[in-house]
């Protein structure tokens, strides 16, 4: 077996050579046969001889073939012969085939790989590896060990390889086997998915500056049911610590915890309370679960369940103790604005500007018989005028009203006097509102008991007057 050496590089060998020690003329270095035979020729040359002529001539130091190992060289050419004993030069035109075979394989794989012995010293290597051993910084003394750095206890199958200083380095996926006391290494490029991981860290941290701005909790389980994000809002809602929040725990024991900390209600049923949280979950996963929670101290919570991609779910808490007393409050002052309007004897009717009653007192509806809360329809000034024509004597004037609650310009308030089938004679007075609306008030004209009997019908001079 024989190799031929040209300032170092390797520029013809044996077939046998070359298929023994899985070497390539023009891809190898003298390192290269030396990481491979250093184990048994402890002597051999860290660089290859050059100048005039000599030789030099090395003993194996264990049993096995090849016993000895020759060095020649001659100004910058070197050659190694390995003689070879009768049983090597008997193998069979097959098996160097194989052999061939086998390395073009591993000469042709993208992806680095090398084996080493117990000592953790490298024997071999493919192509690749030699390219990123020629690229990366190397250490010939180190045997190749320090090629890739040392794997991470978060990432043990992940190294990355040495660079410069100033340049991105290269990250690759490691598998280890083991064979006859032979670590034998795979390396595949992983560039692409430490990239993605990275876009999505960063992903994440933008979302959670985000996220800590708002003043609604937020709390995000992954398709494990762990909670996989959070906002400080959430620890002021939910008063649970941070340190639980940051355990992940899932979404039973998220819910368990408040209620213990009486965050939210009390089940009545606790030996339902699995079942309930179950009922929870399924629901937020649909989409479906809307909640209103009244706490112990006062505090009013909205609740909502919504799916998130990947199996993921979230939960939205919001205080709305302010907006709930607000509208408790406003509804308590229409109910009693309601009941103040209910007590006067005067009817009262709003009309909106587009001319549909929107209010009315009980006076009213009491005298004209209408109620819109009643209707199925909404009651139109048509609508209402017809009631009050068809219930009075004849007026002239009720086409005023309609165009007076119609009207978008400055509008003057005025009054008519009504006449009622039944009951005493009305004042309808018509007036101007905000919003554009139009009130119309009903009241009672007193009449003396001599006149009573006068009044039958509305003059025919009778005229729409200002109102006071």
């Amino acid at each position: 077996m024989s190799l031929l050496f040209e300032d170092g590089h390797l520029i013809h060998g044996s077939d046998s050579a070359l298929t023994r020690f899985a070497l390539a003329p023009g891809y190898h270095q003298w390192e290269d046969i030396r990481e491979a035979l250093l184990s048994r020729f402890p002597q051999f040359p860290v660089t290859p001889r050059h100048g005039t002529t000599g030789n030099l001539t090395l003993a194996a130091e264990d049993g096995d073939s090849p016993p000895e190992l020759r060095i020649t060289w001659r100004d910058a050419l070197c050659w190694l012969h390995l003689p070879q004993t009768r049983a090597a030069a008997e193998l069979t035109e097959e098996t160097f085939t194989k052999l061939a075979a086998l390395r073009r394989a591993s000469d042709s794989s993208p992806n680095p790989a090398w084996q080493t012995e117990a000592g953790g010293r490298i024997i071999w290597h493919n192509r690749a590896y030699a390219a990123l051993k020629r690229k990366a910084q190397y250490d010939p003394e180190s045997g190749g060990a320090a090629l890739f750095s040392t794997p991470s206890p978060e990432h043990p199958n992940r190294v990355c390889l040495r660079s410069d200083e100033g340049e991105k380095p290269d990250w690759y996926a490691l598998t280890t086997t083991t064979e006859d006391h032979i670590q034998i290494y795979h390396a595949t490029c992983i560039n692409a998915v430490v990239a993605a991981e990275e876009a999505q860290r960063n992903f994440v941290q933008t979302l959670a500056k985000t996220f800590a701005h708002l003043s609604i909790g937020l709390a995000i389980f992954d398709r494990n049911g762990q909670l996989a994000l959070f906002n400080p809002a959430l620890v002021d809602l939910t008063a649970l610590p941070a340190p639980f929040l940051s355990a992940r725990p899932t979404m039973v024991s998220f819910f368990n915890q408040l209620r213990e900390s009486r965050r939210m209600p009390e089940p009545k049923n606790y030996k339902n309370w699995r079942q309930e949280i179950a009922e929870v979950i399924a629901a937020a996963t649909d989409g479906r679960y809307q909640e209103t929670w009244s706490l112990e101290n006062g505090q009013t919570y909205s609740i909502r369940g919504r799916p998130h991609p990947d199996g993921a779910t979230a939960f939205l808490i919001e205080d709305i103790t302010a907006e709930v007393t607000l509208t408790r409050n406003f509804r308590a002052e229409l109910e009693q604005s309601q009941s103040l309007l209910d007590a006067l004897e005067d009817g009262f009717a709003v009309f909106s500007a587009s001319g549909v009653l929107t209010f009315c007192n009980a006076a009213y509806r009491e005298h004209w018989k209408q109620d819109p809360d009643k209707s199925f329809a909404e009651i139109t000034i048509d609508d209402a005028i017809h009631v009050w024509r068809g219930m009075s004597a004849a007026n002239p004037l009720w086409p005023d009203i309609a165009e007076f609650v119609m009207c978008r310009g400055d509008r003057a308030g005025w009054n008519m006097p009504i006449y009622p089938h039944q009951g005493p004679p009305l004042s309808c007075e018509v007036s101007a509102i905000a919003s554009g609306a139009t009130l119309v008030r009903f009241h009672a004209v007193p009449v003396e008991a001599g006149r009573q009997d006068r009044i039958a019908a509305p003059l025919a001079n009778d005229r729409r007057q200002p109102s006071n």
